[in-house]
């Protein structure tokens, strides 16, 4: 057995190699301020403006069209807060899904305290959006500002129908966002095909360093500053680079798209290998969203019975490294709330598991995950309440 079988590439994947060594240099020799017009300050800013053309060219876009944040998070809230004026909320709408990551969710949660008025679409019990509820909710509604529709979502692994959804906002000339930061790097992305006007990045999603990611903002969307200090950035974000980490996600960006088409069928291939023999080896269990289109990488699996955050932790004590769904839940005491969304009781939500492979996953791992995952569920089976052959007290007191 691998010494470690790590499963959870959608919570973060390791910095590849060849991303590492680009960054090295802006660390110490290039160690300039990316603002500074002297030598120093212009090769720093030089790396900076390659890797805009990097991120750029991942999803078809222009690269000034593209703003280096410090992550996912704050692309989504920027992206979201910087389409309300924060003298008048009381007059502008905003349509969301059930189904979002917390950095959506919440943000939204924050404007409707302020007075926005909020939608959510429901999501199916694939985890999909309908098109035609956006389509009608935009009649329904009027004045709505924007749309946030995520592209994959980060537990199920299910894919949107974007460029329909991004057709419909255009139709309604209504700003389109979507949260990309799942996706990026599995599935090719056009923002012209999507028609999206702002879209997030995240570097270490997709082998690059933590702490840095990008917000799309189509020439003319007319988004309002989120951070104020100085010109960095043409205004959008403030503040200094941070040049390495930049570097670093320009690289990863740059080796996610030469790679994407073979990655996507070797890693899918393994993941579906996985979901089959798990499900003929332990009775009852079920893929989640088994039947909506999913990025390549994810499944998530029901267990009956078996308590997931326990699960987890005999697994981890196997090896094996998996999560119980968003890394940025993780200590929640509520179900998930993507599970529930679809139609799982919490029991069967908190019973589930999100297995997210990657470049690195080798056949070897997945054929001792497919050793030490029966093993785990049929241990803890044994000794729950809650799965019929397995109430140890009763069948004790039938002795």
């Amino acid at each position: 057995m691998p010494s470690r079988i790590y499963l959870d590439y959608n919570a973060t994947t390791p910095v590849d190699p060849a991303v590492l060594e680009a960054m090295l240099p802006f660390f110490s020799g290039e160690f300039g301020n990316a603002a500074s017009i002297h030598t120093t300050g212009q090769n720093a800013r030089s790396g900076v403006e390659t890797a805009r053309e990097q991120v750029a060219a991942l999803i078809n876009a222009y690269p000034q069209e593209i703003v280096f944040t410090s992550g996912g998070t704050e692309s989504d809230n920027h992206a979201i807060f910087g389409m309300f004026n924060p003298t008048n909320y009381t007059d502008v709408n905003l349509i969301s899904t059930v189904i979002e990551h917390e950095a959506v969710l919440n943000t939204c949660q924050s404007l409707a305290a302020r007075g926005v008025t909020v939608a959510y679409l429901a999501a199916n019990r694939d985890g999909q959006i309908d098109p035609q509820h956006l389509r009608d909710l935009l009649r329904e509604i009027p004045d709505t500002s924007l749309v946030s529709v995520m592209h994959a979502n980060n537990e199920l692994g299910t894919v949107q129908p974007l460029e329909e959804i991004g057709h419909i906002a255009s139709e309604a000339d209504v700003y389109f966002h979507t949260d990309a930061v799942q996706s990026a790097g599995k599935l090719p992305i056009d923002v012209n095909a999507l028609q999206v006007d702002l879209l997030s990045l995240s570097a270490h999603k997709i082998y690059g360093p933590k702490g840095v990611g990008a917000l799309y903002i189509r020439s003319g969307t007319p988004l309002r500053q989120f951070l104020f200090g100085g010109h960095h950035q043409r205004g959008f974000r403030p503040g200094t680079e941070n040049v390495a980490g930049i570097v670093g996600f320009g690289k990863a960006a740059e080796l996610a798209a030469a790679s994407l088409e073979h990655n996507a069928t070797r890693i899918s291939a393994l993941r579906d290998d996985l979901e089959r023999d798990l499900l003929q080896r332990i009775p009852q269990s079920r893929v989640n969203a088994a039947t909506a289109p999913r990025t390549p990488n994810t499944t998530n699996i029901l267990f009956p019975g078996v308590d997931g955050e326990a699960l987890l932790i005999a697994l981890d004590l196997k090896g094996l490294s998996c999560s119980t769904g968003s890394a940025c839940s993780s200590g929640a005491i509520e179900p998930s709330h993507v599970l529930t969304a679809i139609g799982l009781i919490p029991a069967e939500a908190r019973s589930s598991l999100r297995f997210s492979l990657g470049r690195h996953t080798t056949r070897q791992e997945i054929d001792a995950a497919l050793l030490a995952i029966p093993q785990a569920v049929e241990q803890l089976r044994e000794i729950s309440p809650n799965y019929p052959q397995g109430n140890v007290l009763q069948k004790l007191s039938q002795i």
